[in-house]
């Protein structure tokens, strides 16, 4: 007769070897360490980037201090360096594409993930997907031959001088007033012939750029959303817009955040296609369609020919600067997407 006991412990699995165990607690710790190291080298890029360029940007500190980032004069042959147009440049071309580019992005996340059917949805979610794989170059070069020629017949049309003489009285007021620092901020809108290049075409070819950001990230939080949100909604009778603006894009508010601040990181870097486009003006920014700078810019234009220490330390200040607003803006995206974040959801 067959003890119960002993057909328990037959069924229970045999025990572990000691040298088995012995030998996965040891490749847990290798593991581990090898886990940290690498991590680690993500902090040591860190520091050795902000070291090298606080070492190369201290000379530029050290002879204009703070008047450095407020002061509106770059001029390498009187070697005064100031950085306030360019950083305003940047701040702007950003801030402006990112207001375009927001909505755009939203609203084909929503078409894609919520109202297109599978056989168009895929098509398009590739296709805007593919604008990110565009080298800015090619976007340079797209908006030199195609989109400047447009901007610059639609300057001739609307603000030609010879038909509106009073447009072309008030620019030349207005850049009086910009030059005193007590401009009026209609004046921004006021044509200063350029042919195409400039501030608004910067911006243009930027929210193409960083559309595709956006829309990626948005359309996979939003796919994400429990079909369960959906449906009870649709149970109490809402709409489908009732839908989309009370049960999607609460939850989902997070991941788009996340990547509208990941396109943000974007168009303040950006600088190629910016310097091609942008017209290369170290002057403070007189109007929408005038020639501007950025920080990225002009570090891609005049790094190559600073060869006084000066003029090289200034250009590097310059990237200290935009690796700083960088990390800043990071910082403070992850403080918005900790609050935005619904409660019970793991970041």
């Amino acid at each position: 007769m067959t003890n119960p006991d002993q057909t328990q412990r037959a069924s229970l699995p045999a025990p572990a070897p000691a040298a088995r165990r012995g030998l996965s607690s040891r490749s847990d710790r290798v593991f581990e360490t090898v886990i940290l190291l690498l991590a680690s080298v993500i902090a040591l890029v860190f520091v050795l980037s902000l070291w090298q360029l606080g070492k190369e940007s201290w000379p530029a500190l050290q002879r204009f201090g703070l008047e450095f980032f407020t002061s509106r004069t770059w001029n390498p042959v009187t070697g005064q360096y100031g950085a306030a147009a360019m950083i305003l440049g940047t701040l702007v071309t950003s801030l402006a594409a990112l207001a375009i580019s927001v909505p755009l992005a939203v609203a084909s996340a929503l078409f894609v993930a919520e109202y297109a059917p599978k056989w168009l949805a895929d098509p398009v979610g590739y296709l805007i997907e593919l604008l990110a794989a565009v080298p800015s170059v090619v976007y340079g070069l797209w908006a030199l031959f195609v989109i400047a020629p447009v901007l610059s017949r639609w300057q001739q049309t609307f603000f030609d001088q010879a038909n509106h003489p009073d447009r072309f009285a008030k620019f030349m007021q207005c850049s009086a007033l910009w030059a005193e620092g007590t401009n009026s901020f209609t004046c921004f809108f006021v044509p200063d012939g350029a042919a195409g290049r400039g501030l608004a075409l910067a911006v243009i070819i930027l929210t193409v750029m960083i559309l595709p950001y956006t829309a990626s990230v948005a359309r996979d939080v939003i796919r994400l959303v429990p079909q369960d949100q959906r449906e009870a909604m649709y149970a109490l009778g809402a709409t489908k817009w009732e839908v989309i603006s009370r049960a999607i894009l609460p939850y989902a508010r997070a991941g788009i955040m996340g990547g509208v601040i990941l396109a943000l990181g974007r168009a303040l870097g950006e600088t190629l296609a910016v310097a091609m486009v942008i017209g290369d003006s170290q002057d403070l920014l007189k109007s929408l369609w005038g020639n501007a700078s950025t920080m990225a810019s002009v570090i891609a234009n005049q790094f190559g020919d600073a060869q006084e220490t000066l003029h090289r330390s200034s250009v590097v200040t310059l990237g200290f600067t935009l690796f700083f607003l960088s990390v800043l803006v990071n910082y403070a995206a992850r403080l918005i997407i900790a609050r935005l974040t619904p409660k019970g959801i793991q970041q």
